[in-house]
């Protein structure tokens, strides 16, 4: 859980300083949502990488994590803003677990 956490902080960190630098600077709390939700996207990947666990309690979790995104896109932002969010945390997620199929082990965690 703490490596998970690692993971959430780094990610949103690493995203919010490389959307400031790259692109033009909007609002501080919307760029910090969408880099979120690559942290988010990383950490819950991760905690989710277990290879006992099954497919249906995993894709419960990131789904939960989709929900949450969304929520808090909707209730501080507007429709605009929640989507990218979404798509952004699902790009991670599948990046994790396509990079984690090129391993033996089908898992980055081990």
């Amino acid at each position: 859980m703490v490596k998970a956490l690692m993971y959430f902080a780094l990610g949103t960190a690493i995203s919010f300083i490389l959307r400031r630098i790259t692109g033009s600077p909007v609002d501080f709390w919307v760029e910090f949502y969408i880099a979120s939700a690559f942290g988010i996207g990383w950490g819950l990947a991760y905690f989710v990488d277990h290879p006992e666990w099954p497919l249906p309690k995993k894709m419960g979790i990131s789904f939960i994590g989709i929900v949450f995104l969304v929520v808090l896109g909707l209730i501080f932002f507007n429709f605009e803003t929640a989507v990218p969010s979404i798509i952004k945390f699902s790009t991670v997620f599948v990046a994790y677990y396509m990079i984690a199929s090129f391993r033996e082990s089908k898992s980055l965690r081990y």
